[in-house]
């Protein structure tokens, strides 16, 4: 059996960063030579691989639509020379990347696996290369038909991951989904929790710069601030609440916002603030006031994956009500309102 070929895109961030008069910072010529004096990385049980690297790198705080349509385009251009990709990233918006790449990759059947460190490779002491090494291994198994996070022994789905540690060398978690491999003195695949290889012909929907917004409830939140962001400019809106999809009880403000802002053409989705459970609108009065105005649930869909999910939706120039119906299901194994077994996986409606 031939070698699998991965394509490596470099697009910044910690793990090729080189220390620096001025701190750490992303050098694509030095990080090229730590890579080719890594032993391992040319042992005959290692898929071949190759490097790309993003011009210019950055670190992952600047990301935008611009970058993740670039990241996107780079995968749909090598997509059929390659049986799988890495992709190098920082881990301050990875789950953001990995969410985003699991819808603009339709119809993908092959590994796309992104990963970074929070020690630069270039250190003595580091996490950059067991996770580069793990990450280049899933991406030649042919188990695997998705967009994943691998960090710190964990293959998550991309579109469930958050990062939930600044300085932990476990820096990634996924709250409500299990893992999808666990990487000890083997690589343990959860078989049962992974995509089937998906139908129809591979494609890249890139991104347009939709304005959308995020509001967190918190206790004595005046809503009457965001009045003024409430236009028919604003096209998606994700609201952070508490528990299953909770507001203050005196939030009368909120309400005929939502209501001016549904009337607007705006779409409105609830997540919940914790990490685990899901968001059931409806089930408490304080919820129930939410859905009467027009928002639509989330359930336990990551804040990530809801803002991926609305500039997905939006750039397909679908109507508001093919999006909100298309954000109440599981296009991607993103929210478990159906079970990953059955997500829409044919690229036609989602």
């Amino acid at each position: 059996m031939s070698r699998k070929r991965i394509l490596i895109l470099y697009t910044g961030g910690t793990i090729g960063m080189i220390q620096t008069e001025r701190g750490y910072a992303p050098q694509k010529e030095a990080f090229h030579q730590l890579l080719d004096a890594i032993p391992e990385l040319k042992a005959e049980s290692m898929p071949g691989w190759d490097i790309i690297d993003m011009d210019p790198l950055l670190d992952s705080s600047n990301m935008t639509v611009k970058e993740w349509n670039m990241i996107g385009r780079m995968i749909s251009d090598h997509y059929d020379a390659y049986d799988g990709f890495v992709i190098l990233h920082g881990t301050d918006t990875m789950a953001y990347t990995s969410s985003v790449l699991s819808f603009t990759l339709r119809n993908n059947r092959k590994p796309v696996i992104l990963t970074g460190s929070q020690i630069p490779l270039c250190e003595l002491r580091n996490d950059a290369r067991d996770n580069l090494i793990t990450a280049l291994m899933v991406a030649a198994d042919d188990r695997v038909h998705e967009v994943c996070l691998y960090f710190g022994g964990k293959l998550l789905r991309g579109n469930r991951a958050v990062k939930y540690s600044a300085d932990d060398l476990i820096a990634f978690d996924s709250p409500n989904y299990p893992p999808l491999a666990e990487a000890g003195i083997e690589i343990r695949y959860n078989t049962a929790a992974l995509l089937p290889p998906c139908e129809g012909t591979f494609s890249l929907q890139t991104l347009k710069n939709i304005p959308i917004g995020v509001i967190k409830v918190f206790p004595g939140i005046q809503f009457e601030l965001f009045d003024g962001i409430m236009t028919e400019k604003l096209k998606g809106i994700v609201i952070e609440t508490f528990g299953a999809g909770n507001i203050p009880g005196s939030a009368d403000a909120l309400l005929p916002m939502i209501r001016r802002a549904c009337e607007n053409g705006t779409v409105i989705i609830v997540c919940s603030q914790c990490h685990h459970g899901t968001v059931t609108l409806g089930a408490y009065e304080t919820s129930a006031a939410l859905k009467s105005a027009g928002a639509v649930s989330g359930y336990d869909i990551t804040t990530e994956a809801a803002v991926a999910k609305l500039y997905y939706l939006f750039s397909r120039d679908l109507t508001r009500e093919g999006i909100m119906q298309r954000m109440e299901r599981s296009l991607r194994g993103e929210i478990s309102v159906q079970s990953m077994r059955t997500a829409d996986r044919s690229g036609g409606m989602p």
